[in-house]
Parts: C-alpha cells; structure tokens; sequence
C-alpha cells in the first residue's frame, strides 16, 4: 500500500502527464540531441512563450524536467525519459 506521500506525488505526475501539449514538450526534448531554450519549444509548437512556459512549470513540478538559466535564457532538459515512455506505451496497448 502507498502512503500519502507517494500518493500525492504520483497525482501530481499523472496531472502532467494528462495535458497533450505537456506530452509534446517531453516529447519534443526528449528526442532533442541536446538540450531546448523554452524559446525553441514555443517556436516548435507555435505557442506563446508565456503558455509554454505555465506548461514547463508544471513538468518541473513533476520533476519531469530541469530548467537551467543559460545566457538569461532557460534551457530544458528532460528527466526520467524512460519512464514516461513506457507510460505511454502502456496506454497505447
């Protein structure tokens, strides 16, 4: 049995990982040879900076991916790749 604890953050995941556009954005850096300004995502998905960037936040929080300041400019790298995509393959059975 889970505790609270476990509970919430993997409500916290799902919550993420329920949005199409958040999915592209993994997706999208994921297969990135290196890591994408937020700048690049935007321009990727045809997006405003400002909503791509509510959507980052909410895979940051995730912890999904990282954010790194480069040049004042924010920089995305992905984390546990792996595991979201066997999420995905799993529904997609």
């Amino acid at each position: 049995m889970y505790d609270e604890k476990e509970i919430s953050y993997a409500s916290i995941i799902f919550a993420a990982l329920s949005n199409p556009t958040r999915l592209k954005i993994l997706s999208i850096i994921s297969k990135a040879k290196k890591p994408l300004h937020i700048k690049a995502i935007a321009k990727i998905l045809k997006m405003d900076y400002a909503a791509i960037y509510r959507h980052i936040n909410v895979l940051k929080k995730a912890n999904l991916l990282q954010i790194s300041e480069v040049d004042r400019s924010g920089v995305l790298s992905p984390l546990h790749v792996e595991v979201v995509k066997q999420l995905i393959q799993q529904e997609m059975q």
